[in-house]
């Protein structure tokens, strides 16, 4: 365990301007207030806050969060109190604690509460301060170090599927990939150890066989850059088993053919070094096509830049290459909290919500009063999916996921412009609201006020934000219909593709029961190779729970679509037009 004085000594490599007797006074605050505790493993309970502490000063925090760090776990599991924390070191540092109190409460709670509505709590409260999320992030992480100790077998595999679904993406969209690969592999470790051991073998194998092959690379990709007048060095980063697992689960290659176990990251000066640098390596060597991601130009979506290629490098052998600025390093290794500076005080003033908008996307989300299961969802698509860069027609910059459409540019602008949206056009050319975009795209929305979201454009939404906002459209016109006892059918017909399986059919016909909608006729419209085409024409008592029906449908990956009834053409868009105009 590290002790106070060599904690005090790492915040001052840093941060010269912070309060070594208030890190002090916490330090021995937090030996007091867990004297008689013990962690599952057996030792003193205070080894968990100062780890935690260490986590943070390993991100270069400041003085409060690093205080918080030790102070975390005194309200929850000691008879110190909030007003006692606030008397002795502050409202700010009292608040961050209560913060982190209550995130820990709500997980004690996972057995009673859904995953979603975990994930709720804790995006609300981290949403007043984003320290609050990193001091949780540092607590996770030492606790799944220690997750092994744990007996309770059921509560590990939750803790890591918690942390696989929850925390690690938290962590990724934040930048922070050092702890994010962390946090994925130790929960790896726990739900596939298997997997994750045979991976290591093989690791240890080409390690072993390849001992001194990254020195030797790394020294001659300095010596070509040197030779051209580009100062840089290599600072090289081994892919966890988790990561090789997920590339081999995505590319499909079997365990022999990894090779590339290494990456190898070219530190420049400049941004104007990192094209040099990529021009020198692709002069000199073979560039494997369809490897080559400019993040500079086009950060990903947690502001990560980079420049990727991958190359047939010294040796002829095949390596993945990143070049990047000390600034872009930084950033990739501690993420947003890099974003904090020591130049004239402690006082951070350079992040503030356009540091981590995504997480004022959450908020809104889920303000929006949707389910918890569905904003889990709509949330997991904001934090998981690349993007793209689209543009208004003033050169104002939009950020949206991979093959977003101009329905989800709308709603990114403004929730009125999406809900107004009638047509839109796409670098001056007349398109289809549920055109996929494309990086630099130009887009404009046209608008009427007597418009309204369609229902059907759920299906065609990349983000969370949009596919929220129509779903709260929705459920406003369909709360202000029952309130004035409107009781209005509506009638539209299903065709979807069903997998020759015994009991499918049943189960979709269950479905649409329990959305309230009524089926009127069921016809098999035809027999394919391994699918019977199905129509189904409903009754539909709730379109906001057709729409629930509509949205599990799509998760089961099933093609379908929505047309107009047999006897009346488009019956029911024109119903749900009317129904509009008359609210």
């Amino acid at each position: 365990m590290i002790n106070n004085d060599e904690l005090i000594n790492k915040v001052k490599l840093y941060n010269k301007f912070f309060n070594p007797e208030t890190l002090s006074k916490a330090y021995d605050f937090a030996l007091k207030a867990h004297k008689h505790q013990k962690r599952d493993e057996g030792v003193p309970y205070i080894i968990h806050p100062v780890a935690v502490a260490d986590i943070l000063t390993e991100l270069k925090l400041d003085s409060a969060t690093i205080t918080t760090g030790l102070l975390h776990d005194t309200i929850e599991d000691t008879k110190t109190t909030y007003n006692s924390v606030k008397k002795e070191f502050g409202k700010e540092v009292a608040d961050l604690v209560d913060g982190v109190t209550k995130i820990s409460a709500l997980e004690e709670k996972a057995a009673e509460n859904s995953k979603a509505e975990n994930f709720r709590k804790l995006i609300l409260a981290t949403s007043k301060d984003i320290r609050v999320l990193l001091v949780k992030l540092a607590d996770r992480l030492h606790n799944m170090r220690t997750l092994k100790f744990v007996k309770d077998e059921n509560k590990r595999i939750r803790k890591a599927k918690e942390t696989m679904e929850i925390y690690a993406p938290l962590a990724d969209r934040m930048g922070m990939n050092r702890i994010r690969d962390e946090l994925e592999d130790l929960s790896f470790s726990i739900l596939n150890s298997d997997a994750r051991n045979l991976i290591e073998q093989r690791l240890n194998f080409i390690k072993n066989n390849r001992e001194d092959n990254f020195k030797i690379i790394s020294h001659e990709l300095v010596e070509l850059l040197k030779s051209k007048g580009i100062n840089a060095y290599v600072a090289g980063r081994e892919k966890t088993p988790f990561s090789i697992w997920r590339k081999i689960q995505k590319k499909k290659i079997s365990l022999e053919q990894l090779t590339d176990i290494v990456g190898f990251r070219i530190i420049v000066s400049t941004v104007d070094d990192c094209y040099k640098a990529l021009g020198v390596f692709h002069s000199k060597y073979s560039a494997i096509p369809g490897k080559f991601k400019d993040y500079i130009s086009t950060p990903k979506i947690n502001d990560y830049k980079s420049i990727h290629s991958s190359l047939i490098g010294p040796r002829k052998q095949r390596i993945e290459i990143q070049i990047r600025t000390q600034e872009m390093h930084e950033f990739a290794e501690r993420g947003i909290a890099s974003h904090w500076k020591y130049k004239s005080s402690e006082r951070i003033s350079d992040l503030s919500w356009r540091e981590y908008d995504w997480l004022r996307d959450l908020v809104e989300i889920i303000e929006a009063g949707n389910s918890p299961e569905h904003y889990f969802e709509f949330t997991k698509l904001q934090m998981f999916q690349d993007n793209v860069f689209c543009f208004t027609p003033k050169g104002a910059v939009i950020k949206l996921p991979k093959n977003a459409t101009p329905i989800d540019f709308a709603y990114a602008v403004h929730t009125k412009i999406g809900d107004a949206a009638i047509n839109c056009l796409i670098n001056g050319r007349e398109s289809s609201l549920q055109t996929n975009l494309k990086n630099g795209d130009m887009v404009k929305i046209v608008i009427s006020k007597k418009a309204s979201p369609s229902l059907h454009w759920i299906s065609s939404c990349k983000t969370g934000k949009a596919r929220s906002a129509i779903k709260k459209y929705w459920g406003e016109k369909t709360d202000n219909k029952s309130s004035k006892n409107e009781k209005k059918l509506y009638r539209s017909t299903l065709v979807i593709d069903l997998p020759h399986k015994p009991g499918v059919l049943g189960e979709i016909s269950t479905l649409i029961g329990l959305s309230g909608s009524n089926i009127l006729n069921v016809e098999l419209i035809q027999k394919k190779d391994k699918h019977l085409e199905f129509s189904f024409d409903l009754q539909i008592k709730d379109l906001k729970n057709f729409t629930n029906l509509i949205s599990q449908i799509k998760q089961k990956d099933l093609n379908f679509k929505i047309i107009r009834h047999k006897q009346k053409k488009n019956a029911f868009i024109q119903r749900i037009f009317e129904n509009f105009k008359r609210n």
